[in-house]
């Protein structure tokens, strides 16, 4: 077991229009704590208000990798494009805004740390998760997490969970083609055609509303019952991977 000191954590962080609240989550994400060394990769995925000119202005100061995806592609596209310039042992994801505490991620950490898990999903619905929801986004987050586990075999409180942590090496294997919110399906998909150790742990989670930024939309709820069949039952192991580390075959 690799000692804390030798580990890296790489975060991606996907940002479109978050220009308003930008800077604070930032200073916010650099201040929390954590165990292991960090790598952050920002990818702004063409956004047409000004958190491209923050991030750069910020930048300098955090010395943060910064990639500049152009035209805009989706949140998907640029999740994959950050996970293919990680360089740490462990990625995860971090959205751009408040929704997630940073608070959380020592503890999602440590089941990997200690070699007891291979993928780790942070819960937003597990009982002794601090909850606060907005109504339609909780049955429909509930409802495709339900439909998830049927098709995948998996059984999840919360497939759609932004903070999902991976060994590198895992991730990396996977040839992940979804460009908007689909890569929640995706990789849950995919990590159930793989022999992988998977631990849930209760999280906190603070939902905004359309108004206040959220990007995804009833359109994304729809288009995520398509991911689930095409992933899940049309897509093989074959597809899914490249070069999948003995250790993970089935």
């Amino acid at each position: 077991m690799m000692k804390n000191s030798e580990l890296l954590l790489s975060l991606i962080v996907p940002v479109y229009n978050e220009q308003r609240q930008l800077a604070q989550v930032v200073h916010t994400l650099m201040a929390s704590a954590c165990p292991l060394k960090r790598e952050w990769i920002f990818v702004d995925d063409s956004s047409t208000d000004g958190s491209l000119v923050i991030l750069k202005q910020l930048q300098t100061q955090y010395g943060f990798k910064l990639i500049e995806q152009k035209p805009n592609q989706g949140k998907g596209c640029a999740v994959i494009r950050g996970f293919k310039e990680a360089q740490g042992d462990l990625i995860m994801i971090q959205d751009a805004d408040f929704e997630y505490d940073a608070q959380d991620i020592p503890s999602l950490l440590q089941p990997l740390i200690e070699n007891r898990a291979d993928v780790v999903y942070g819960s937003r619905f597990k009982k002794n998760a601090p909850q606060i929801h907005r109504t339609y986004h909780y049955f429909v987050n509930r409802f495709l997490t339900l439909l998830s586990n049927l098709f995948s075999g998996i059984y999840l409180t919360d497939m759609e969970t932004c903070y999902k942590v991976f060994r590198s090496d895992l991730l990396k294997s996977m040839q992940l083609k979804s460009k908007r919110f689909g890569i929640e399906v995706e990789l849950t998909a995919y990590i159930a055609k793989a022999r992988v150790r998977i631990y849930e742990l209760p999280i906190a989670y603070f939902p905004r509303t359309q108004l206040q930024g959220k990007k995804i939309n009833w359109k994304d709820g729809l288009a995520a019952l398509f991911h689930l069949l095409r992933f899940n039952t049309l897509t093989s192991s074959e597809q899914a991977f490249t070069n999948l580390p003995e250790k993970y075959r089935p």
